[in-house]
């Protein structure tokens, strides 16, 4: 187990340093920063104070040691639209994502892997159609579509629930539904399929001649083996969730990292938007490190795999 972990846990590593030397080389193709950062009224001495302040002045070699060693010691700089440290602005802003995507995620999960369930037990029946109807249909929906049709309705026409902002669970639950939708099609799906896979398996067939019950078998037997597609799909819905995040939180004024973004971009807010875009690829690598661990204990081939 220990190799396991040392091994995926380098490979992190690794990944993380490339996000890293990505980001600082693909800004660096981009242009000069301070030329978004300044006005356009900004003087030559204006745009040099600037560079010098941003480091830019030096060579591009002394630039990169010094941003890995301040990604080494978590120092995101400090925002000069803003005036304060970009941690600070990006801890304000990480719970009330954290949240969305948590409401999101239990949209998904609570939602998806039942009808996944369904409709593999029940896959020639026509309650599988309808509901894979359903499920399609909210795959198709844009996110930004269906977070405005639920406003209208249950915000604006039947007032059940407020529109936009926080303070109360109540703000919470249609940007949940909204950036959840997605997630939770893609759960009903992969489940469905995984279930189906099972249960086309030989100790299926073998419990049932035993006269294991339906129940049972999904309890004892179904589900523990059908999650490691399951808990694949989540590594990756993670990140998905983040990037929906910013039109919810965009249509819904929900004041998270996603609104955050797009703010800090129509203010040429050059050091935060660089902050979520390093924390989003952090966050998707950690993510699949955590789906990697959670694989070695459902599945321990896959521990005995790595050795090989």
């Amino acid at each position: 187990m220990l190799r396991f972990l040392l091994h995926r846990g380098g490979q992190a590593l690794v990944a993380a340093f490339g996000v890293v030397t990505l980001v600082f080389f693909i800004q660096r193709l981009t242009g000069d920063p301070t030329a978004l950062l300044l006005p356009e009224t900004a003087t030559q001495a204006d745009i040099e104070a600037m560079r010098s302040a941003l480091g830019l002045d030096r060579a591009l070699w002394v630039q990169y040691v010094d941003f890995l060693w301040d990604m080494a010691r978590f120092d995101l700089g400090r925002s000069f639209v803003q005036n304060a440290d970009v941690w600070d602005i990006i801890l304000s802003r990480l719970p009330r994502t954290l949240q969305l995507a948590a409401g999101a995620l239990c949209v998904a999960l609570l939602i998806g892997l039942p009808l996944g369930l369904i409709m593999a037990l029940a896959r020639e029946r026509a309650v599988s159609r309808w509901i894979m109807g359903a499920v399609l249909a909210f795959q198709s929906m844009p996110t930004f579509w269906s977070g405005i049709m639920m406003i209208l309705v249950f915000g604006v026409w039947l007032q059940w629930l407020p529109p936009s902002g926080t303070g109360s669970l109540a703000h919470l639950v249609m940007p949940s539904i909204a950036l959840g939708l997605l997630s939770l099609a893609t759960y009903a799906r992969i489940t469905r399929a995984s279930v189906i896979d099972e249960l086309l398996r030989d100790y299926v067939r073998s419990a049932r001649a035993r006269g294991v019950g339906t129940g049972r078998l999904v309890r004892k037997h179904l589900l523990r083996n059908a999650l490691i597609p399951i808990i694949s799909i989540t590594a990756l819905e993670l990140s998905q969730l983040l990037a929906g995040a910013v039109i919810v939180e965009t249509v819904f004024a929900w004041p998270g990292l996603g609104l955050l973004t797009v703010q800090s971009i129509a203010s040429r807010d050059f050091l935060v938007v660089q902050a979520v875009v390093l924390l989003g690829a952090f966050v998707t690598i950690g993510a699949n490190l955590a789906a990697d661990i959670l694989y070695s204990v459902v599945d321990p081939r896959v521990r005995l795999g790595a050795k090989a």
